[in-house]
């Protein structure tokens, strides 16, 4: 029997590789991959030659069975996102959830993910912490945050350019203006940026500042917010 490797990729800097990660897509006889075209480029970056097969949310619930029968056979695959870890806001959990189903071995490979830096750098408290990834568009968004509101825990969103500024709004709205907020984008390539501040100076920022690249919103925890406001008191 093979064996599925779950392997992450960079999430920009394509420096940001494991060797171990390396040396696994050499060895696997295919490599199932978001879009092969991004896929491609690392590849060729890796000097590797490898078959590639489509391997995203839109063929994931049709291919899962198929792709755990290779593996039964004998195939070892490799499976990668675009950038990260899968599994993580990426394909890869229907995946795993099958092969273990069917007795397939499943191996991840420790590596890159955005929101790992985006909480170290916000200087948010990171012993405990809530990872949310992308919020709805639009059925049940509101009901979400709204559950987060008592949260005492950092918390942690992805967000796209074209909907961090309404994001960042309505979580003002909803959880207060003076709420403690870091955004970080473009994390680990050349233009890579952190807004730090309350979450209305942060969201004006961006609506001065046109919002590019992928968006990781680091919010701080109520009782975060309460120990402020506490020391605030202590000053005066």
């Amino acid at each position: 029997m093979g064996k599925l490797y779950i392997v992450p990729t960079p999430i920009g800097n394509l420096e940001d590789i494991t060797l171990r990660a390396v040396r696994v897509l050499k060895e696997a006889d295919v490599v199932l991959a978001e879009d092969t075209r991004t896929t491609a480029v690392l590849l060729k970056h890796l000097g590797i030659e490898k078959r590639m097969f489509a391997h995203h949310k839109f063929n994931e619930h049709a291919a899962v069975e198929s792709v755990a029968a290779r593996i039964e056979s004998g195939e070892t695959i490799a499976l990668v996102s675009d950038a990260g870890t899968p599994g993580i806001s990426d394909p890869g959990f229907l995946l795993v959830r099958t092969c273990i189903a069917h007795g397939v071995e499943v191996e991840t490979l420790p590596g890159a993910t955005a929101f790992v830096p985006a909480l170290i750098q916000s200087g948010f408290p990171a012993d405990r912490f809530c990872f949310e990834g992308f919020l709805p568009q639009k059925k049940g968004r509101n009901k979400r945050l709204e559950q987060l509101k008592e949260e005492t825990r950092t918390i942690i969103f992805y967000e796209s350019p074209y909907r961090v500024v309404k994001t960042l709004e309505q979580l003002a709205v909803l959880f207060g203006p003076e709420r403690p907020v870091s955004v970080s984008r473009e994390l680990t390539k050349k233009f890579e940026e952190t807004v730090r501040g309350r979450l209305d100076e942060v969201a004006a920022h961006f609506r001065e500042h046109e919002p590019k690249g992928e968006f990781v919103i680091v919010l701080a925890g109520r009782q975060a917010t309460r120990a402020a406001e506490n020391e605030g008191i202590d000053d005066k």
